[in-house]
């Protein structure tokens, strides 16, 4: 693997940006990254506009392929990138049809559905305006989905087979994501978000994502 990065992360400090570059940590791949933020001012630049015309983080470069959405990135670098000692991809139809079935629905489930909703009328009211009524039933919706998930995990270190997958890359964002907002996690959940966050990948790439914090 060349020396000198061929990657470079647009976006930082929210969930969606920090799955990359977990990615590209789990994979040891070098990489520049631009901490813009959303609601900044700074994906409206011409610069970047170029680059991502939906004006959202993340985005990554690489080479010549430019991409955005925070899984789609992540499914390339592992299609491109990964490895048996790292993140491979599945194989078989069979595989990749189970991984895009958790994939779907913890995207479609928890980020979008219920997190980013209680995201909108909470962290960011001012925008879209209050809605405690909708935070609280997506908190509920989000829970019983969790319970769920909790069921699956009882007893397994990630979610297919025996190896962190891009599965694992999005459940584990989400329950960090319901842990800032104070949810209390399924034991069995508790146990796997506890174990996963200990790999110097995670803890690497949550440093970088969220330096702006310090």
């Amino acid at each position: 693997m060349a020396d000198e990065p061929t990657l470079t992360f647009w976006g930082a400090g929210t969930m969606r940006s920090f799955r990359p570059i977990w990615t590209a940590e789990e994979l040891g791949l070098p990489y520049v990254h631009k901490p813009i933020g959303p609601r900044t001012g700074e994906t409206k630049t011409a610069e970047y506009t170029r680059l991502n015309p939906k004006q959202k983080i993340p985005c990554m470069v690489d080479g010549a392929m430019t991409l955005s959405e925070s899984v789609a990135i992540s499914r390339y670098l592992i299609e491109r990138y990964g490895a048996d000692e790292t993140i491979s991809p599945p194989r078989g139809f069979e595989a990749c049809a189970r991984e895009d079935e958790w994939v779907c629905y913890i995207y479609g489930e928890l980020d979008e559905t219920s997190l980013y909703v209680m995201r909108r009328h909470r962290d960011l009211h001012g925008i879209y305006g209050e809605a405690p009524a909708a935070v609280r039933s997506s908190k509920d919706y989000a829970e019983r989905h969790l319970a769920l998930i909790a069921d699956r995990l009882d007893g397994r270190a990630f979610l297919l087979g025996d190896r962190l997958g891009l599965a694992d890359i999005l459940l584990t964002s989400c329950l960090d994501w319901a842990v800032a907002y104070e949810f209390e996690l399924p034991r069995a959940l508790s146990r796997y978000r506890d174990a996963i966050t200990q790999r110097p990948a995670y803890q690497a790439a949550y440093a970088t994502n969220y330096a702006r914090r310090g």
